[in-house]
């Protein structure tokens, strides 16, 4: 049987406006900014290859670093491993390891309850984007206690900014060393505002799309569902319904057919040596 869930109640909450801000200048930049530069100038390859590297290395940063390392503890792996996953996730722009797995973690715990921080009973937009606009009265200090122990989880909490701005700075300096003014913002506005965008929305895919639409063929206790097509955005997170049943798994998509790169890249890093502990459900191969 389903869970049941709650009625949701109103919104009370103090708008977040300095976030509502900095979201609405990174939209107006993907959604204004790259179509009108693309009319005038049009995009390089090298603004292309930025971008893919880019989104590759922010989105596996969030997938294996943010969320299957720190969040759920699916494997293990050196500090300077674990810094680098780290590093790339904070180029994601969302939001410090420390803030973001706490509030993974209490969504994991508060599932479809008003704790839930992206609670998908409040609807698509809320659950998609619209819960960082407000602030949060359900933050609880014990989701962040072990976080907080993690050296590494504070050092990259601590220069979140530098790092942020770095990826922000990189496209550009790549852009402008190829073509001076218009080749940095050519690839500032495509590798950094767009892919930022991107990735963005495709994590924030997996609160609202992964909670609303698709299959629960492993559990019906909360409204997690698996989305394949998802997986291609996300790298391998749209099975969602499984990772809601089995969270600790360092696969989200547990047959060797599902589009996972985020398992592969684990599993290399501990072909590599690199990481270990790896941990699986055998019984749910």
């Amino acid at each position: 049987m389903t869970k049941a869930t709650p009625p949701v109640m109103p919104l009370s909450r103090p708008y977040s406006y300095g976030t509502a801000l900095l979201f609405g200048l990174i939209s107006l930049g993907a959604l204004v900014g790259l179509p009108t530069y693309a009319y005038f100038y049009d995009y390089t390859w090298l603004d292309w290859s930025m971008f893919g590297l880019l989104y590759l290395l922010t989105g596996l940063g969030i997938t294996v670093g943010y969320h299957r390392l720190m969040a759920h503890r699916s494997f293990d792996c050196p500090n300077w491993v674990k810094a680098g996953l780290l590093i790339a996730g904070g180029l994601a722009l969302e939001n410090s390891v420390l803030k973001w797995a706490s509030d993974h973690i209490r969504h994991h715990a508060q599932c479809d309850q008003e704790a839930d921080p992206y609670n998908a009973q409040r609807g698509f937009w809320y659950s998609h984007c619209g819960w960082i606009f407000f602030s949060d009265p359900y933050a609880d200090e014990k989701y962040a206690s072990r976080l907080r122990q993690d050296a590494v989880v504070m050092w990259q909490h601590r220069y979140y900014l530098p790092i942020v701005l770095s990826g922000l700075a990189l496209p550009f300096l790549v852009g402008f060393l190829s073509n001076g003014w218009v080749g940095g913002t050519g690839c500032f506005l495509l590798a950094g505002l767009g892919r930022t965008f991107f990735v963005l929305n495709s994590t924030f895919c997996i609160n609202s799309i992964c909670h609303l639409w698709g299959r629960q063929p492993h559990s019906e206790s909360d409204s997690s569902r698996d989305s394949w097509w998802v997986s291609l955005l996300t790298f391998g997170e749209g099975y969602h319904n499984y990772h809601h049943t089995y969270q600790s798994d360092y696969r989200n998509g547990p047959r060797w057919y599902n589009f996972d790169p985020s398992k592969w890249l684990i599993y290399g890093l501990s072909v590599a040596g690199l990481a270990t502990a790896l941990r699986r459900f055998e019984s749910n191969t």
